[in-house]
């Protein structure tokens, strides 16, 4: 069932806020105040399969031409480990990251540092380095 049906779900990105108070304004203007507002929007719109808003979002010197989800995943939870600047008035920002899921019953960690760029006030995806990647299956 879609998020934006039962607003009193909490936010998928794991802040403990409800999604309508969290990552849903933030997807709905394409616009967040800070590098990790954007990391916890673009993680929902990974578990929300919203491929606009992730191309959207994302810088345009690296951004895919589409993007395609493993109907087979199934998102657990965020946690961030860290963020580096990325605050309302920088321009850059890190952002490091584990985002755990699951592809037919068999977990995952994504383990990433994601770097950001805020360009005209908006707040981009520029690329992210693994540092625990994924088995292969």
């Amino acid at each position: 069932m879609p998020l934006g049906e039962h607003h009193a779900r909490l936010c998928p990105c794991g802040s403990g806020v409800e999604f309508h108070g969290c990552c849903q304004p933030v997807m709905a203007n394409r616009s967040a105040e800070t590098a990790e507002a954007l990391m916890r929007s673009r993680y929902v719109a990974f578990v929300l399969g919203d491929a606009n808003y992730l191309l959207a979002t994302w810088h345009p010197a690296n951004r895919p031409r589409s993007l395609e989800f493993d109907v087979e995943q199934r998102w657990l939870g965020l946690r961030i480990k860290r963020t580096e600047k990325g605050l309302p008035g920088d321009d850059e920002g890190i952002v490091e990251f584990v985002a755990r899921y699951k592809i037919q019953g068999r977990g995952y960690r994504l383990h990433e540092v994601s770097r950001f760029i805020r360009e005209r006030g908006k707040w981009l995806y520029v690329e992210g380095e693994l540092l625990q990647k994924p088995p292969l299956t």
